[in-house]
């Protein structure tokens, strides 16, 4: 993988430990010489992941929508900056960008990404890894909803596995490179005229 997309929140939080993982998650992905691909904000977790990976010599992509660039909580340090329309646009060009997902915690709009690219991956339009960082068991309760949605039948145990997650931020990067993507039902094919 030379670039990872990470989806998180805009807000620190209320416990420090989110914004130092942030931190060292960028870090980690700059010295693995991994590039950065992330919302573009300086604030919050945003702008932790990016200051973790800069600080320590590494690429940093920023993707942005117009309007939030204006409100001035864009990252103007970063290796990159791109601006698009909204934030359809926004998800999209973060996705073309990289080769897997980390997803850290967040509120609304972080759910919407990674449960979008995991939609996605299940109607086979990608075969990226997708990755929860569960800092201080953040997601747990999600992982469990995943795994309620299998028992009661909305959700196959196969396409279950496509959503990975552990507590630290090396051990989730091996199981996404060693991620074998999961065969899924072709709901979506090429048109043949």
């Amino acid at each position: 993988m030379k670039s990872i997309v990470v989806f998180c929140g805009s807000a620190e939080g209320h416990n420090s430990i989110y914004k130092e993982t942030a931190a060292g998650l960028g870090k980690l992905l700059a010295t693995r010489g991994i590039r950065v691909v992330y919302g573009g904000a300086r604030v919050g977790i945003m702008g932790a992941v990016a200051e973790g990976a800069l600080q320590n010599g590494g690429a940093v992509t920023g993707v942005i929508p117009y309007f939030l660039r204006t409100k001035e909580v864009a990252h103007e340090g970063v290796t990159e900056l791109i601006e698009t329309n909204n934030m359809h646009e926004r998800k999209l060009k973060m996705h073309e960008l990289s080769d897997g997902i980390i997803t850290l915690p967040g509120g609304w709009g972080t759910m919407e990404e990674v449960f979008e690219m995991l939609t996605w991956a299940q109607l086979g339009l990608h075969t990226k890894p997708v990755g929860l960082l569960n800092t201080n068991g953040y997601y747990n309760a999600l992982i469990a909803l995943c795994d309620h949605m299998v028992a009661e039948g909305f959700l196959p145990a196969s396409v279950r596995k496509m959503l990975l997650s552990s507590d630290n931020a090396e051990e989730l990067l091996a199981m996404m490179e060693a991620y074998v993507p999961v065969d899924t039902p072709k709901w979506i094919t090429k048109q043949t005229t």
